[in-house]
């Protein structure tokens, strides 16, 4: 199988996961082909069996880019199997309400592009105060205080997990290849 990986990434984290998508995929025996959505062109995915979408959350939306591919190439990617990671902090915790937002933007994304994925992961992201301006910084340390009361607020922590991540790609590629 051939698959594209897809993401658009503010801080960085969410390239790391696309890029550790993609180095596993091909570890597996398949092509793939790694795109950073802002640097897409005419990318013609009828090259590919199946295509991973994967985005941050930020301020309640994920980046422009990738609503702007999925939207356009809707039609396709409704024609092929595909996985949409949905990066974020709030799927770190456990508070009902933060779900429930993270649900009302994959609505709201999937309404906005007329797209709806095969598979959603929600992938918990990273706190990078290092990767951070001065707003936002602010904005992130009492995001993070309120979740991880523990945390150190200027250290760098990543929440991903990545062995269910691992476990979720390997499920979708089965159900892919099937």
């Amino acid at each position: 199988m051939k698959i594209l990986v897809s993401y658009a990434t503010s801080e960085g984290h969410t390239r790391k996961i696309a890029r550790w998508i993609a180095d596993r995929i091909y570890d597996q025996g398949h092509s793939v082909e790694l795109l950073s959505l802002v640097d897409k062109k005419d990318i013609d995915l009828g090259r590919f069996d199946g295509a991973i979408l994967a985005s941050s959350v930020h301020v309640g939306h994920y980046q422009p880019e990738v609503a702007e591919f999925a939207g356009e190439h809707a039609t396709r990617l409704a024609q092929m199997p595909t996985l949409f990671l949905s990066v974020s902090l709030s799927a770190a915790g456990h508070d009902a309400d933060d779900w429930r937002g993270l649900e009302r933007i994959l609505d709201d994304f999937t309404d906005a592009t007329n797209w709806t994925p095969d598979r959603v992961v929600q992938v918990a992201g990273a706190y990078m105060p290092s990767e951070y301006g001065v707003l936002s910084r602010f904005v992130m340390r009492r995001i993070i205080a309120g979740q991880d009361p523990e945390a150190d607020l200027d250290a760098d922590h990543d929440y991903t997990d990545w062995e269910a991540l691992g476990s979720e790609l390997d499920s979708w590629l089965a159900q892919a290849e099937a």
